[in-house]
């Protein structure tokens, strides 16, 4: 499984840092949806599902943690803590975050609206819609 990840351009000067993220440019998809998780208390896990179609750049905007993803065969742990820099959750790839730290602000960018017929929110369900797919 290749991880991939965005290091997004950053601005700065005295007066602080500035990144600008633009859709089919910075983003690899038109960006329908953006949503945040913070507050996340400590020892809880996020995510535990998949998309059938949606594509999704995960960027930890304050503080960090650390994403599982399983595309029905591997894992990879990814630590995310730097705001310029996102990773690429392509479809069908199981995903959990998780050690977020107390100041974490986690901010995803998706290429839908929401659906949730496009939700895979059981693990053994997830393994045989790959395996069925990838015949």
């Amino acid at each position: 499984m290749q991880v991939v990840k965005y290091t997004f351009q950053q601005h700065g000067d005295e007066r602080g840092q500035l990144v600008a993220l633009e859709e089919m440019r910075d983003i690899p998809f038109e960006v329908k949806r953006v949503y945040y998780m913070y507050d996340t208390a400590d020892g809880v896990r996020r995510g535990y599902h998949a998309h059938k179609s949606l594509e999704q750049i995960l960027v930890c905007i304050h503080g960090s943690c650390k994403i599982l993803l399983d595309n029905g065969s591997e894992r990879k742990k990814v630590f995310l803590e730097k705001p310029y820099e996102g990773l690429y959750v392509p479809s069908n790839m199981w995903r959990e975050m998780y050690d977020f730290s107390e100041d974490a602000v986690l901010m995803v960018l998706a290429s839908d609206y929401y659906d949730e017929e496009d939700y895979i929110r059981d693990y053994q369900e997830f393994v045989e819609y790959v395996l069925e797919r990838n015949k």
